[in-house]
């Protein structure tokens, strides 16, 4: 089955709501996103039309999210669009676009951000063994140096 994938930028509307559900933690807030368009006959930058997606983000994602972003913060969120319309008897019907979130962060952009690696509990990584740092530097091959051909640069004397 194909999904929306949408990237989305724009500021936290609401205070996110952090959840602890049977399937795992759940957060969600309001994503605010603002066109804004040059009007040449002021010579000025104007905001246009706002759209507001509902975020929903689950495990790790929410634990991270509920104590990074707060209200105002610019933010990019990546995720699967679900767009959802309802209507009940004798009330207008309604239109609400939300994204499910993979990826959340701010906004480097417009400012900075100061990156904290979480730290795992001990029973998630039971039974796991500490792995040596892998040598990333690859030592020189010994016999490169005698079946090199030298090449003089042309136009040397």
């Amino acid at each position: 089955m194909n999904e929306t994938m949408i990237c989305a930028v724009g500021n936290v509307a609401t205070q996110p709501v952090y959840r602890e559900l049977a399937t795992g933690a759940s957060v969600r807030f309001r994503l605010a996103a603002t066109a804004r368009y040059l009007d040449r006959e002021k010579n000025e930058w104007t905001d246009g039309h706002t759209n507001f997606f509902t975020v929903w983000a689950n495990r790790q994602l929410a634990t991270n999210v509920s104590g990074s972003l707060n209200v105002g913060d610019p933010v990019v969120v990546q995720g699967r669009l679900k767009v959802r319309s309802e209507g009940r008897e004798g009330q207008p019907s309604w239109t609400s676009a939300d994204i499910d979130a993979v990826a959340i962060g701010h906004d480097l952009a417009r400012g900075t951000s100061a990156f904290r690696r979480t730290q795992r509990p001990e029973n998630a990584v039971a039974g796991a063994t500490a792995q040596p740092e892998p040598a990333w530097e690859t030592p020189p091959d010994e016999t490169a140096d005698e079946t090199a051909v030298r090449q003089e640069p042309v136009g040397v004397a």
